[in-house]
């Protein structure tokens, strides 16, 4: 096996960790899947905008660009991170408000049908807001039982000529299974259902082309992989023939067609801005760009092939000096996000141990730790003493 030494003197990406914010007694930060490092960068911008922006400019900001920061955050995301064309992506409020929007309105747009089909081992919030909208509406909710690998067949057995819509994650929170969106959007609209695809896990680390692929609609967080920090404001795409027939359901005042004539009665905006609903969150979506602007520079092919990289030597570890853990990820790169988990009985007692260290991954019920490895912040060597550590930390 390459040594960690080896392979950073090698890595393409090797000057890149060191424009991102360090913390002296983290010795190995392994949770880029949960909260991605700030780069020095947005420490710069942020710190920048207090005391000019806001601090100078005070609310005349909102007339000197902020009102259109969520678009145009939106289309850089778009066109650099997710083969997205102009005037189809937006930035605004939490991953769980904007599930629930796009969910609610692809079903609006089917009207008669009576399920939304989501699998057993999504994230929480994602069956939850399923769960919510069927009870809400009258609708069945179509399980997919998939032990964390959804797959196209899988898909195509649970689907019917009564589907609304499909609610489907890229990657697995927990196994880093890598799903087929392509495929799996062509099974959906093959039975007339639209589909909502969970970008949360792959954004950032894995190639995505929705327009490409035909997606209907997708959401996804930006503070892990995009480095936009904690609680920072998700995006949501809508593919564009689709803007003007789906209703999103919470009609805020800044969706609407004339925001600030504050009249009677609401009529959306046209496009995109017609799915925001409240104040932007202007300080929350600064730190986005700068990795937006550093995946630009680099490529994400380049971060994907690290990416990849970084996981197959953490599963190279884990079988070596981790054996008695069993792996939950694929083994196949072409089947794998950007993380890696090891199961094993024991590894909630390591945690506050390895957190103690400056070990920081994170830990996933009922036996799963996480290793997220962030390409353009995370090292080699970080993983070898991040795995290392595990293994002495079992065998104690």
């Amino acid at each position: 096996m390459t040594s960690a030494t080896e392979l950073d003197r090698a890595d393409a990406l090797a000057e890149y960790p060191k424009q991102f914010v360090r913390s002296a007694d983290v010795v190995a930060y392994l949770d880029g899947n949960s909260l991605g490092r700030p780069l020095l960068a947005s420490r710069d911008r942020i710190t920048s905008f207090v005391e000019s922006q806001w601090g100078d400019r005070l609310i005349r900001g909102w007339d000197e660009g902020w009102l259109d920061l969520p678009l145009a955050i939106g289309n850089d995301l778009g066109r650099v991170v997710l083969g997205a064309a102009p005037g189809q992506v937006t930035i605004g409020d939490s991953t769980t408000v904007l599930l629930y929007k796009l969910v609610r309105a692809a079903v609006g747009a089917r009207p008669g049908r009576t399920e939304i089909v989501v699998d057993r081992d999504n994230f929480p919030t994602d069956r939850y807001v399923v769960e919510g909208i069927a009870a809400e509406l009258g609708m069945r909710v179509s399980w997919i039982d998939a032990s964390d690998a959804v797959t196209v067949d899988a898909v195509a057995s649970a689907v019917s000529d009564q589907t609304a819509v499909v609610v489907l994650s890229h990657v697995a929170y927990r196994s880093g299974y890598l799903a087929d969106a392509a495929a799996i959007t062509a099974v959906a609209h093959n039975a007339g259902a639209l589909i909502v695809l969970d970008l949360c896990h792959s954004v950032g680390v894995v190639p995505v082309e929705l327009d490409a692929w035909g997606v209907d609609l997708a959401v996804g967080c930006t503070y892990k992989y995009l480095n936009g920090g904690p609680g920072a404001p998700a995006f949501a795409y809508v593919r564009a023939d689709l803007q003007e027939r789906l209703r999103q359901p919470i009609q805020g005042w800044i969706g609407s067609a004339t925001p600030f004539e504050m009249g009677q009665g609401y009529t959306p905006a046209a496009g995109i801005r017609g799915f925001l609903s409240g104040t932007p969150p202007i300080l929350g979506m600064l730190a986005m760009q700068d990795t937006i602007d550093l995946i630009e520079r680099v490529g994400l092919a380049a971060v994907r092939a690290k990416s990849i990289e970084l996981t197959a030597f953490a599963i190279e570890l884990a079988d070596e000096l981790v054996p008695v853990a069993t792996l939950a990820t694929p083994r196949e790169p072409g089947l794998r996000g950007g993380h890696v988990t090891l199961d094993h009985p024991r590894f909630a007692e390591l945690m506050p141990r390895l957190w103690a260290r400056g070990v920081l991954p994170d830990f996933r019920r009922p036996s799963g730790i996480r290793l997220g490895l962030s390409p353009l912040s995370t090292t080699f060597a970080e993983v070898e003493l991040g795995v290392s550590a595990i293994a002495q930390e079992l065998a104690r």
